[in-house]
């Protein structure tokens, strides 16, 4: 996934930090807690790294419910 090296808003560098708070935050951090130690104080910032997320994963759901329809209507199952 690509994740912006900067912050859209202010400029300041966000890409080098997703890995870490997405690491931390899956073992269960509060994510507020997790910026607070990281440093990361601007919203815009924090709103760059919360809303960054592997959207592949977030598609092959929909990418397999069209093939098994797209398969049941040409009758192949």
């Amino acid at each position: 996934m690509l994740i912006p090296v900067r912050c859209f808003t202010c400029g300041s560098l966000v890409g080098d930090k997703f890995y870490e708070f997405k690491d931390r935050v899956s073992k269960g951090e509060p994510p507020a807690k997790v910026f607070e130690e990281m440093g990361i104080k601007r919203y815009c910032c924090r709103r760059m790294l919360m809303s960054g997320f592997e959207i592949v994963d977030h598609q092959i759901p929909y990418y397999e419910a069209t093939e098994r329809r797209r398969k049941a209507d040409a009758g192949v199952i």
